[in-house]
């Protein structure tokens, strides 16, 4: 079995029933190809670089699992014909890595500077 990435970009404004329908055709499509699903994380709602179908932001999915490339070409398939899906892009795994998680908004820290040492007179 070979180890397989794939990050796809759904419409912004799908509700949470068409995000698990997704889902679920998903691992339906891992499960009847006997892959074996790792990971499935939802990373939120980003803006896009450029409008796609008229969409200036996109839900961004990453999954991670084994199989062959008949399970790839299977996913890929399903994901250019629903219409809910932007952008799809799989790519193979030469070894395990771990996915860079969605990035938190980090908080800024603002650095006091040390107050400047006044000329001491004698």
């Amino acid at each position: 079995m070979r180890m397989y990435e794939t990050i796809y970009i759904v419409q912004p404004d799908l509700g949470d029933d068409d995000i698990k329908a997704l889902s679920a055709k998903v691992q339906d499509v891992i499960a009847k190809k006997n892959g074996e699903m790792k990971r499935l994380e939802d990373w939120g709602s980003r803006k896009l670089a450029y409008p796609i179908e008229k969409f200036s932001r996109g839900r961004y999915f990453y999954l991670r699992c084994d199989g062959d490339e008949t399970l790839i070409a299977e996913l890929e398939r399903r994901l250019r014909l629903d219409d809910k899906v932007l952008r799809y892009q799989s790519i193979k795994l030469e070894k395990e890595v771990e996915a860079p998680a969605a990035a938190a908004p980090k908080a800024v820290v603002e650095e006091t500077a040390p107050e400047a040492a006044a000329p001491e007179s004698e």
